[in-house]
């Protein structure tokens, strides 16, 4: 009887552990079988740019960054405007030369790295795009310092020209370009202040190579550092990107490496999102966290100031990892951390299912707060209109009214809104007759689910920041006085 149940044990257990393979297998399949249903690859996305910069380039200088910049862009309209012969015009493709999304009908190609030079600047300021973005993302927020710093906007390896570039950079392959544009102003500016304003992953990026430095007991780069919607932390599923991207080497299924593959219709920022880009970002923020946690307290004093803003609602990057992976750590009262809260009118009250505030909150009551916080919040005594309420160790200090709205229908911003004014002639709510190219906050499409090629919550996210005004405002107080 013994053996019978001994027997009878193993086989349950054999076949608890086959069924378990056989459903882990069941499910890859299925995995893969709807990854690589989806739309074909075209060019843009499988072609190899042989001018693009790496770590390994030897190129030393920014001059240097720059005449390869050249010759990519070259080698882009040989291998791709030039050759691509679509089967079907589209109006709205950024690589069919003379379309509505075509970069080169713009009077400035914001694609590509841009420097304004001011002989009589006090200060320069560096600003770095995100993830597949370009230039163009932060090219609003450099034209307000134009005439009173040295500016420079860097395009970052594997941007502004074919979505497989994302396919092929790591992270320091951007950290060394940043360093190149940074050791270039530094040189520029001949010991005068230089600042960095960072979107996203820009921002994580001046973080990694301020941090590096400290650590390394060396000096630090900036005076300021001002980060947008910053990239300090992805929600946990990102470390899973390079699994996916590994199954797709393993079966050689290219469609594997990529997230999502989409019509590209803007011209400077990438629909298509390769899995390795995904990847970059959370290994860089990973090494951002664990350099923070290993510092001193005497190495932490050298930080400089850091002025972020970041909305409560982002579904790129965590709100909460800006307190928990980067402020918690920041010592002493030269920081500053501007939340943007969601529309709370009493309609959107009644829709909300997940509410951002909650986790915020019992950070800021949990960690220490060694910054200064000012949340901008729906003003009570005043509908659709704003407040500024600051807080100091926790305490709030003053309450300032705006004269700010949120407008009609808007529910809160979004990742990709905070650098773009509201007539941002791509972006922007408002139709310019005088611009001939596309006009993406103005493309909501209705009709039937699952049919259109934009996904619905794509057209739908907030794409412009309201309240833009107070931002400049914020940097230029930030950055202008103690430049002085």
């Amino acid at each position: 009887m013994k053996a019978i149940v001994i027997g009878s044990t193993k086989h349950a257990l054999f076949f608890a552990i086959y069924g378990f393979i056989g459903s882990v297998i069941a499910l890859l399949v299925a995995i893969v079988w709807l990854l690589n249903a989806r739309a074909e690859l075209d060019p843009w996305h499988t072609t190899h740019l042989t001018q693009e910069f790496h770590q390994q380039s030897g190129i030393n200088t920014f001059t240097e960054y720059l005449t390869l910049e050249d010759k990519l862009f070259a080698e882009l309209d040989s291998k791709i405007y030039q050759q691509y012969i679509p089967e079907i015009p589209s109006v709205i493709n950024r690589y069919e030369s003379g379309s509505l999304s075509d970069p080169n009908i713009w009077d400035i190609n914001w694609n590509r790295s841009f420097e304004w030079q001011n002989e009589q600047a006090e200060f320069g300021v560096l600003f770095i795009h995100g993830m597949s973005d370009s230039p163009y993302a932060i090219s609003h927020l450099a034209k307000e310092f134009k005439q009173s710093a040295h500016v420079l906007g860097l395009r970052l390896p594997g941007h502004g020209t074919i979505p497989a570039g994302l396919a092929e950079i790591t992270w320091p392959d951007l950290v060394s370009a940043v360093a190149l544009a940074t050791s270039h102003m530094k040189a520029k500016l001949n010991g005068k202040p230089l600042y960095v304003v960072g979107f996203s992953t820009g921002a994580a990026l001046a973080l990694n190579l301020e941090l590096e430095r400290i650590a390394s007991n060396k000096s630090a780069d900036y005076q300021g550092m001002v980060f947008i919607s910053p990239a300090i932390g992805l929600a946990p599923i990102a470390a899973g990107a390079k699994w996916q991207a590994l199954l797709g080497n393993v079966l050689g299924y290219e469609k594997l490496f990529w997230n999502s593959i989409s019509v590209e219709y803007d011209p400077f920022k990438y629909t298509s999102f390769a899995v390795n880009a995904g990847d970059v970002v959370y290994q860089l923020a990973q090494r951002n966290l664990d350099i923070v946690q290993l510092l001193t307290q005497e190495q932490k004093q050298h930080i400089p100031p850091v002025l972020t803003f970041q909305s409560i609602a982002d579904d790129t990057v965590s709100s909460a990892a800006v307190i928990q992976n980067l402020y918690q750590y920041l010592p002493e009262n030269k920081h500053r951390l501007v939340v943007f809260d969601i529309n709370r009118n009493p309609n959107n009250h009644q829709l909300i299912t997940n509410d951002p505030l909650n986790e915020m909150a019992s950070l800021w009551a949990d960690l220490p707060m060694n910054y200064q916080l000012n949340m901008i919040e729906n003003d009570r005594e005043r509908d659709h209109y704003v407040q500024e309420r600051i807080f100091v160790g926790g305490e709030v200090k003053a309450e300032n009214g705006m004269p700010l709205a949120w407008p009609l229908g808007v529910y809160s911003l979004s990742h990709v809104a905070l650098p773009f004014p509201e007539l941002d002639p791509l972006y922007g709510p408002h139709y310019q007759k005088e611009n001939p190219h596309i006009q993406i906050g103005q493309a909501i499409f209705k009709g039937e689910r699952g049919l259109f090629g934009i996904p619905a919550a794509e057209m739908l996210r907030q794409k412009w920041n309201p309240f833009y005004p107070y931002m400049i405002e914020q940097m230029e107080q930030f950055i202008k006085p103690s430049a002085q």
